[in-house]
């Protein structure tokens, strides 16, 4: 069952360039929820405004902070590259949705003509984190590594 969980075509330059590019766009994101940085709010703001003002349970705040955080990292390693393709799609399914994203149309904000973000970021963010999913990590990955080891 690791086996299959593992499995790519460990010389899928595709894969690697998806999961590489993922990572880096989803990184900053989390980095923002969790360490504070890039003008973000860190650990226990963000925790208290989407537990508090946005009524998510706790539970769920630390699973999205996880998966964005966690998850770019763990893409970017390419270790359990397909989990964290799947923790990355629900969060952004999650927030496409339960956001409001998928009430402002389609296109992003530019120029503040708008009330909020459209849903074409998201779709982005799903389209790579699906593909990867599929696919898995492709080349130069932890999880490539793991498998052969397991032969």
């Amino acid at each position: 069952m690791i086996k299959q969980f593992l499995s790519t075509n460990t010389q899928s330059w595709s894969l690697l360039v998806s999961r590489l590019a993922l990572g880096a766009v989803i990184l900053p994101h989390g980095m923002q929820k969790v360490l504070g940085a890039f003008g973000g709010n860190g650990f226990s703001a963000t925790l208290g405004f989407m537990h508090g003002q946005m009524g998510m349970p706790v539970i769920l705040v630390l699973l999205v902070m996880s998966a964005e955080f966690l998850g770019s990292i763990g893409l970017i390693l390419g270790t359990a590259t397909r989990f964290m393709a799947f923790s990355i799609t629900l969060t952004f399914f999650g927030a496409m949705f339960l956001g409001g994203h998928v009430h402002n149309g389609f296109f992003m904000n530019w120029f503040g003509a708008q009330k909020g973000e459209g849903i074409e970021y998201f779709i982005l963010v799903l389209g790579l984190a699906i593909s990867i999913l599929i696919g898995g990590s492709g080349k130069f990955s932890v999880d490539n590594w793991i498998s052969k080891k397991l032969k």
